[in-house]
Parts: C-alpha cells; structure tokens; sequence
C-alpha cells in the first residue's frame, strides 16, 4: 500500500511539532533534534519537518512512500510512461532511514521522491536529494531499474 510523503522544511522544530501534532491528533513517530515524522493513517501520509540551516522554510519535497520493491517499479514505470525522467539513489541513508528511491521534478519544478524505506538509522543522514535533482535537470537518468543493496 502506498502512502503520500510531505517534507516541510520550518524555521523552529519545537513548536512546529506542536502545531502538527494538535493538527494531526499525535505526536510524532519519529523526534529527533532535527526532524519529526509522523505515519498516518487518516489520512494515509507519511508527513515529515526537519530543521536545517542550508534548506530554505516551505515545502521541501513531496513524494510516494512504497512498502515493496514491486510497488517501487511500478511508480518508477510510471514517470517513464508519463515520459518524466527520474534519478535512482539506492541505500539513500536520510532522514534517520536507509531507502531506495526515486527523484523526479514535475514539469512545475516540485521536487518528488518515490522511496522504499528497508529500515532506520541513528543519524539524519546525508539528504542527496537537491543534488541528485541538480544532476537530473543537466542530464536525465537512463531507464534502469537499480538493485537494492541496504541491509533489512
């Protein structure tokens, strides 16, 4: 089943998570001194905030938050059929989580990643993704499915 991803990046993280867990009715699943997530299930989201000097406040990115490599192929057929180029990023380790994912800008420029989470990690990690959507928009990727390397 696949879940809508929102990565809002905020000024302050302390109140922010008070803001969205009032507005959501929890607290996060995931706290960290730099990011909060929470996984919903009304709606089905996984909405996440960070706070980072180098990242600009509003939306960061928007994305599609698979459970299998299946379900991860069939969004990344999708962007080929819909004729947008994607970057693959395999054993992404970002945002306290190891992924295999997928980055694509829409024709307006907003940032989308599809992504597999095969688990958790004890650091934010290093976020690849406005590079790898630098890198996209000078040359598309070819169409290949990457295989998956991250440990379960």
């Amino acid at each position: 089943m696949k879940r809508l991803h929102v990565h809002v990046s905020v000024d302050e993280l302390a109140s922010s998570i008070s803001f969205y867990s009032a507005l959501f009715g929890a607290d996060p699943v995931v706290n960290k001194p730099d990011y909060a997530k929470w996984l919903l299930d009304d709606p089905r989201v996984n909405f996440a905030i960070s706070r980072k000097d180098d990242n600009a406040t509003g939306l960061n990115h928007l994305g599609v938050q698979v459970e299998t490599e299946d379900e991860l192929a069939e969004v990344y057929e999708r962007l080929g059929r819909a004729n947008i180029a994607s970057q693959p990023e395999t054993c992404a380790r970002c945002c306290y989580a190891e992924s295999d994912k997928h980055w694509a800008v829409d024709p307006s420029g907003i940032v989308w990643e599809a992504y597999r989470t095969m688990g958790a990690i004890a650091v934010y990690g290093e976020d690849r993704g406005q590079s790898i959507v630098e890198a996209l928009a000078a040359a598309p990727a070819p169409e290949t499915t990457p295989s998956s390397c991250c440990s379960a």
